[in-house]
């Protein structure tokens, strides 16, 4: 066991995890040359596509250090503040960690955030400064930040590049030397904790875990604790680059089981394996995940809402950080509440169903949720806005507030603070932590930043500010419920809680906008915003219409009018009986209104 070292790559988004990690492997001779190719831990399109690491991928290498083979186990994280859930699991399964630092960037709000989540499991902590390589790398100033963040000395910071394979060694050698040995018992009854698992439509479930105390071997009847039922280790063995079989699973490793589980629902990250015959009391898993942006998801085809529920099971399996409920719309069917990290997670989920189930999906409008206090002194969530109890019976609203923090050139102050306040913020501190690097921290509600702040945040700062923040808990506001009508009737997939200042302003825009994207039919559709019984913007889809006055020319005026009378009659009793096809560019289109 005390040649065994975990570890995890932690950094800000395109800090060059994943090259770093390809390094590694190339330099443990993990791969070959034949199966090497960039980014090579990215097995999934859509990571490849976006150059984005979505999923912790976790990896065995072999290395020799002054004549003793070491067996260090690798998992590169991603670096998005939407997948910091991933990366909270994979630094729990470590006992040390890669922070790694752009030498050109210097170090940035997920930096910061993803060490604080590493201390706090109590990681050892090795900064690495990569893209040396690069001509505007500032490595001195980039090396007092990093002095100023974490402390040490300057002499521990290992300068490095993934591009041209620099101080490979070293991180390598530091790993050894520094980042202790895992602390468990051999021949202690097995404690294993599950941190990840996929679908394998051949095999069934598989399951990742790290081995705490005891061991696991091949034909063991394991148990899971969380749900009591057994099942035989029909395969355990080691993550290489391709799953390796092994007779048994020692302490301190990490590997994976296969036992020809069918159901998704059996196995959750966090669960603890023990064997049958010898119990033993589970391990503290991970804390729940806060979904952030709750949206409604609901199949195009009505009929497949079962398939659907499979698909997101087996998604859940895969990604841990995915919660839902079925929940059901006047406009949509039945379909499900999901709940996510943020923008980017829901816009992964709902390609990874249309990719790799094949799943057509309505997204509806996301919001965040709610706390309503009702005039007889009752609070109740509200994920939705059409739970929103009637005006009558409200006392007032609750919405959630976040402390943000952002750190930018000091050039884009301006900008950030305007954007900010036009989204309800309030300045809390403003911190220089160099000459021309500026921390702001703000305090604004949740729902506004749901829809684009994130993107119009990196359009002003030309890419620079970076974005971090986190739950504070409930403030009260003066929220109302923007009903949408079509012809009268509601959409309820298209309502929202909006603050009461903010509303005019956006019913109006959400009709225009709905205007252009609501075809034509043989009737006119009046689209109108309100709020309760009050109409407060209102736009008309004009009717196509048949020139039925073509026949007529000369003679009396009356002729005319008695075929325009005749045409108005049969619109308006079309009108009584049609009804509007809503296109799913609608739904999407209210986030994108500016």
């Amino acid at each position: 066991m005390k040649h065994i070292r975990n570890f995890c790559i932690i950094a800000h988004i395109d800090h060059g995890k994943s090259t770093l990690a390809d390094r590694l492997l190339e330099f443990t001779s993990t791969v070959t040359q034949r199966e090497s190719q960039a980014q090579l831990l990215d097995n999934m399109d859509l990571e490849r596509e976006r150059g984005i690491t979505i999923k912790s991928h976790a990896i065995q290498m072999n290395y020799i250090h002054e004549g003793q083979e070491y067996i260090l186990n690798l998992i590169d994280t991603p670096g998005h503040v939407d997948f910091s859930y991933e990366v909270s699991r994979s630094i729990a399964a470590c006992e040390g960690a890669l922070l790694i630092v752009d030498a050109s960037q210097g170090i940035q709000a997920q930096t910061i955030s993803n060490l604080y989540l590493a201390l706090e499991q109590d990681l050892i902590i090795i900064p690495v400064l990569n893209k040396m390589d690069l001509p505007g790398a500032m490595p001195e100033e980039v090396k007092d930040q990093i002095v100023d963040l974490i402390g040490g000395e300057r002499s521990d910071i290992i300068p490095a590049s993934g591009k041209t394979g620099l101080g490979i060694l070293d991180i390598l050698t530091a790993v050894i030397d520094r980042v202790p040995a895992p602390v468990g018992d051999p021949d202690a009854p097995l404690q294993a904790l599950i941190f990840d698992s996929v679908f394998n439509s051949f095999r069934g479930i598989i399951a990742y875990f790290k081995v705490i105390n005891g061991q696991i071997k091949k034909n063991d009847r394991v148990k899971f604790v969380a749900t009591g039922k057994e099942y035989i280790a029909d395969e355990v063995g080691i993550l290489k680059l391709n799953p390796s079989p092994k007779d048994v699973v020692k302490t301190g490793d990490v590997g994976y089981i296969i036992s020809g589980i069918k159901e998704a629902r059996e196995v959750k990250v966090g669960h603890t394996i023990i064997l049958r015959d010898r119990p033993a009391p589970s391990i503290q898993g991970f804390e729940e995940v806060k979904p952030m942006v709750f949206a409604g998801i609901y199949p195009v085809d009505t009929d497949e809402f079962e398939e659907l529920r499979e698909a997101m099971h087996k998604l859940q399996l895969n990604d841990a950080s995915l919660v839902f409920e079925p929940e059901s719309s006047a406009a949509l069917g039945f379909g499900f509440r999901c709940g996510f990290l943020g923008m980017l997670h829901m816009e992964i989920i709902q390609e990874r169903l249309e990719r790799e189930f094949d799943m057509t999906v309505i997204t509806t409008v996301p919001n965040v949720s709610y706390i309503a206090h009702t005039t007889k002194g009752d609070p109740f969530v509200i994920n939705n806005p059409s739970e929103l109890p009637d005006p009558s019976k409200l006392e007032f609203v609750e919405e959630p507030f976040i402390k943000a923090n952002i750190i930018t050139k000091a050039e884009f102050v301006g900008p950030v603070m305007s954007l900010c306040i036009q989204k309800r913020g309030m300045i809390m501190n403003q911190h220089y932590l160099t000459a021309d690097r500026v921390e702001l921290v703000f305090e604004m509600p949740m729902g506004e930043i749901v829809f684009d702040f994130y993107d119009r945040l990196k359009t002003i700062s030309k890419g620079y500010a970076s974005f971090d923040y986190h739950q504070i808990g409930y403030k009260q506001s003066d929220l109302v419920k923007l009903d949408i009508m079509l012809n009268g009737e509601h959409v309820d997939a298209l309502s929202s809680l909006i603050h009461r200042s903010n509303s005019y302003d956006f019913g109006k825009r959400i009709c225009e906008k709905l205007r252009e994207l609501i075809p034509r039919q043989q009737f006119d559709i009046a689209i109108q915003a309100s709020i309760g019984a009050k109409i407060i913007a209102r736009e008309n889809v004009k009717a196509l219409r048949k020139d039925v006055t073509a026949k007529c020319y000369g003679g009396d005026i009356s002729r005319k009018r008695k075929l325009l009378e005749k045409q108005k009659k049969g619109k308006k009793r079309m009108r009584q009986v049609g009804n509007v096809e809503i296109p799913q560019s609608a739904f999407m289109a209210v986030l994108k209104l500016d």
